[in-house]
């Protein structure tokens, strides 16, 4: 293979998205790699709260009075009391791609003992292409060191764009409730040096804390959902996205990466807490993933707005009786597409794809 060219920073192209509740003294050990980016803080809570940033880095603040300005009475798409309400800073970005990380998140290291740049790691997933229709054994095969293997169509090597990069942790994991009061102790030590396409078809629980995406190949569909404060469920809002936005880019011939980077997850969520989140969710979801496994999309939806609002409809028409809340999220995913368009006007509205690339 070619030698491999340095990645590009593409640190006007890219936005960092935190959403918080407190100071955010954890980018000090971020510094070397995220202050040349721009930031966009999504500060949940009391706006009276004065959240302190460390000095140096370019940033922009949004409080909840500062949404309720900005989208009017289309801000009740907003999730409020949850780190759903991150998903304001994709829609008030003008960059090409984000990168969204919570504040309870440290730089990792990897085996060798280096310091992991998990940004620079996001950016050479998304700018490789995916490989969502036929399974390469080595993994990722634009990777140094690797190649398609023997048996691998020639016809899908170009591979389809990437949309999406998912990065993992090290330290707490990303568990649910029940298995974390089950295995209290349980921390992540396994560092996989892996990146790998998610098959066309297959859906994978989308974690919102160590996350980058192209925000004009799929950044429509990354609507986190109303969770927190006067909704019945939390901590679905990631899983929401990634189920829409994976059915998604399977319909418009996009690709999904999960694997590298890594991150240090520093702090368990209390698990009493979570089960009161996720209590309604953890058996919705035994319906959930069924609908999306069975969600079609016709060919005349072209855009991710167009998709989305169809997926929209068939969240009315089939979750609607699972509970009146899924009605209530499909207005909501409706007024989020409105207001995603009113602040990105045409020019910036996702390409139209020619989907069904090798369906």
């Amino acid at each position: 293979m070619a030698t491999v060219s340095p990645t590009p920073l593409l640190k006007d192209e890219l936005d960092i998205v935190i959403p918080t509740i407190r100071n955010l003294d954890f980018l000090e050990m971020w510094r070397p790699f995220f202050q040349p980016y721009h930031l966009i803080i999504v500060q949940d809570g009391d706006p009276s709260k004065v959240i302190k940033v460390p000095e140096g880095f370019d940033y922009e603040l949004y409080n909840r009075n500062d949404i309720n300005r900005i989208l009017g009475p289309k801000a009740s798409c907003i999730s409020f009391k949850d780190s759903a309400c991150r998903c304001f800073g994709y829609m008030v970005s003008k960059k090409k791609y984000i990168y969204t990380i919570d504040d309870d998140c440290f730089v990792a290291k990897d085996p060798s003992g280096k310091d992991i740049n998990a940004l620079e790691q996001h950016i050479k997933n998304l700018l490789c292409p995916s490989t969502p229709f036929f399974f390469n054994t080595l993994y990722d095969p634009y990777r140094d060191g690797a190649d398609f293997v023997r048996g691998y169509p020639f016809s899908l090597r170009e591979g389809v764009p990437t949309a999406v990069s998912h990065g993992l942790w090290l330290n707490i994991p990303d568990y649910d409730a029940p298995t974390q009061l089950v295995k209290p102790l349980e921390r992540n030590t396994r560092y996989v040096d892996a990146i790998m396409s998610i098959p066309k078809g297959t859906l994978f629980p989308m974690c919102g804390m160590n996350l980058a995406f192209n925000r004009e190949l799929i950044g429509p569909a990354m609507y986190f959902g109303l969770m927190g404060d006067g909704q019945p469920i939390g901590r679905y809002d990631d899983m929401w996205a990634g189920w829409c936005t994976k059915v998604i880019c399977d319909h418009l011939g996009l690709g999904v990466k999960t694997g590298l980077p890594y991150i240090w997850h520093s702090k368990a969520s209390n698990p009493f807490v979570n089960l009161k989140k996720e209590y309604k969710g953890i058996y919705w979801q035994e319906e959930l993933i069924p609908f999306f496994q069975s969600v079609t999309l016709p060919k005349d939806c072209t855009t991710v707005q167009k998709c989305y609002i169809e997926i929209s409809k068939q969240v009315k028409a089939k979750l609607g009786k699972v509970d009146d809340y899924f009605n209530k999220l499909a207005d909501a995913m409706v007024t989020w597409i409105e207001a995603w368009d009113e602040l990105n006007p045409s020019g910036a509205k996702s390409a139209e794809l020619p989907n069904g690339a090798a369906k």
